[in-house]
């Protein structure tokens, strides 16, 4: 299936989901289980009691939150241990709100958690965790600041749909989708300021089968974050900015770990964002890594660090582990990247030492700085340029390169010209078997067949033969 045919897919399966779980169902009010939007009131036991009556429901239910106020003043969660409904809609008018007292719900793992639940789907509503005091307590430095509750959290679950939800100013990450399969998120916006510590906005770990879609983010730390043991996510339409990009890790502070692999982030916008594409790794052993990875179709829009792997990762400074990461990166292909950087190093590879980036490629990347040509950064990676790569980068071994490379082992040929532009099998097969000789002499020869080969050209402005050779 192709990448359009796969977004269709997937709008159509949520449509689908909807109508399956709102045909024929029961309807649940919080607000006639003793929820009251007056903003004031705690209606936590609201919620609960329309949670426990639409899982006993033997056909599909419909938990509704109407327009108004409601304020879940605990952290709560929608166990679906002993649902026997598979088929939950939730659908919110309102708004929840947090406690204004952050210490209520700092300490636990999630503010609305729902866990071990089928075939839940959550339309609609807004979010308001209403963090500010718990993040002026972190930026001051005071020691006893709860780490602070992710907004809403889906764990060990399946069949999930969310569409529609605006998360604002959460205490720590906006949503986590941890152990999960098959979710979909279509049209979730994210809001925090862009000096809210710790504010992710999406985060994945432990789960495969993810799909999210049309994301718009605006927060503090990584506009989207994927984890140890992410497989098969597809991330699409994307705007993102304030942020920290879209990152992968940080990954390798466990020695035994599950990788990540089959990531594809296609059709994203950054604005302004510290990073657009990051993978991060501590410096440290780990049975970790990252393989079949692509960034596709990308709008850089003043990004400080566009394009960034970087596998000595340590974000304070602070006794940092200094040796070399076990993570080992491959196969991850940036494509159709285009934009402007903040810096002058656009570009950053810093592999690992020990287990050098394999199989980088850059097709059609072109990044500016300041309307001139930025700088690349390369350490321990072995990559592919195909196409116009802007930053050149010195690590990248050009398609192009190699075919002059090739030419220079058919040298010594009486004729070079007549040899050059023949086209028969016969004489393809005899290139192949010459052995290294003399360069060429005559960058015209080179030049000539490369436009009739109809490959394109790389840049080697100011570079003798002897140096370009050694490409």
């Amino acid at each position: 299936m192709g990448k359009a045919g796969k977004t269709l897919h997937m709008i159509l399966l949520i449509c689908s989901m909807l109508n399956s779980s709102l045909a024929k169902s029961s309807i649940y009010n919080v607000v006639e289980f003793g929820a009251k939007p007056d903003g004031i009131s705690d209606s936590t036991k609201g919620l609960l009691g329309a949670w426990k009556k639409a899982c006993g429901s033997m056909k599909p239910a419909r938990i509704v939150v109407p327009q108004g106020h409601f304020l879940v003043a605990r952290a709560v969660t929608f166990d679906g241990k002993s649902c026997v409904n598979k088929a939950i809609s939730i659908t919110i008018h309102g708004t929840l709100l947090a406690p204004s007292d952050y210490t209520l719900i700092g300490n636990a793992l999630c503010w609305l958690n729902f866990y071990r639940v089928s075939g839940v789907s959550i339309h609609g509503g807004v979010l308001d965790a209403r963090a500010t005091s718990l993040w002026h307590c972190k930026i001051s430095s005071k020691t006893n600041c709860p780490i602070g509750a992710a907004s809403l959290g889906l764990r060990n679950s399946d069949n999930i749909v969310i569409s529609g939800l605006t998360s604002l100013n959460s205490q720590m990450f906006h949503i986590i989708i941890n152990g999960c399969e098959k979710v979909i998120m279509h049209g979730v916006k994210i809001i925090a300021p862009g000096n809210s510590p710790n504010t992710d906005g999406i985060h994945v770990e432990f789960s495969s089968h993810v799909t999210i879609l049309k994301p718009r983010i605006r927060t503090g730390d990584d506009c989207i974050s994927i984890g140890p043991g992410t497989s098969h996510l597809w991330i699409e339409n994307v705007a993102c900015g304030p942020g920290h990009g879209i990152s992968i890790g940080s990954l390798g502070w466990d020695l035994r770990e599950p990788g990540v692999k089959n990531v594809t982030v296609r059709k994203a916008v950054f604005l302004k964002t510290q990073n657009g594409f990051r993978i991060k790794s501590w410096g440290r052993p780990s049975s970790g890594f990252v393989k079949d990875v692509h960034f596709e179709n990308a709008t850089m829009n003043d990004v400080q660090n566009p394009i960034v792997i970087d596998q000595n990762y340590c974000p304070y400074h602070n006794h940092c582990p200094n040796q070399a990461s076990g993570v080992e990166v491959s196969d991850v292909t940036y494509k159709e990247i285009h934009g402007t950087s903040a810096t002058r190093v656009a570009v950053k590879f810093d592999c690992s030492s020990e287990h050098p980036c394999q199989r980088i490629t850059l097709e059609d990347v072109k990044l500016t700085y300041k309307n001139h040509d930025p700088q690349a950064m390369c350490n321990h990676a072995h990559e592919t340029a195909l196409g116009i790569v802007q930053p050149q980068i010195s690590c990248l071994k050009n398609e192009a390169v190699d075919v002059i490379s090739k030419i220079y082992d058919f040298a010594r040929l009486e004729d070079e010209v007549d040899f050059l532009t023949t086209q028969s099998e016969q004489e393809r097969q005899k290139m192949k078997n010459i052995k290294l000789g003399d360069v060429f002499k005559s960058k015209e020869i080179i030049l000539a067949f490369l436009v009739g080969a109809g490959l394109q050209v790389p840049e080697t402005k100011g570079l003798t033969f002897d140096e370009v050779e050694l490409i």
